[in-house]
């Protein structure tokens, strides 16, 4: 059985922030700047950028196995880009390990739910096109914080 959290980290490989790739502008709401966070979590961990990221960062509960430099590429691209938010809309920048905000949670309970249905759902259903289906959070998102629940005429994504 393939691994999604495999598929997820090989399918971002090709849009870190080492091939180039900065990642969305920080929103226009708190004044965080996602840019000065990230050169200043890169410089923290310096020499420990291929570690596993749950023995470089506090408090990592998914993706931990995965090298540090690449989970920060993870959570720029491939979440803060499929949600169209920045960091500051899940971690709270003065205690980016702190569990407190609610879209935090969230995100590691659709994880789980983008797992079981990578590694179990979508391979379950017969006939279904391609040899490994695979969903992730642009799938529903589509760089917006609520999922497309429907698509207008022209095939354009409706989020409430």
């Amino acid at each position: 059985m393939r691994s999604a959290r495999l598929t997820f980290v090989l399918a971002l490989s090709l849009m870190s922030p080492e091939s180039g790739q900065d990642g969305p502008a920080p929103l226009p709401s708190s004044g965080f700047d996602e840019q000065e966070a990230l050169r200043s979590l890169r410089a923290r961990i310096a020499g420990r950028e291929d570690a596993p990221a749950g023995e470089v960062f506090q408090n990592v509960k998914v993706l931990s196995a995965v090298p540090a430099k690449r989970l920060l590429a993870i959570m720029q691209v491939g979440y803060a880009r499929s949600l169209g938010v920045s960091c500051d809309h899940c971690h709270d920048p003065g205690d980016f390990a702190s569990d407190a905000r609610a879209p935090k949670r969230i995100a590691r309970a659709m994880w789980e739910m983008t797992r079981e249905l990578n590694e179990r759902t979508l391979p379950a259903i017969p006939d279904l096109a391609g040899k490994e289906p695979t969903v992730n959070c642009t799938t529903c998102h589509r760089g917006s914080r609520k999922p497309a629940l429907s698509l207008d005429a022209a095939g354009t994504p409706h989020v409430p």
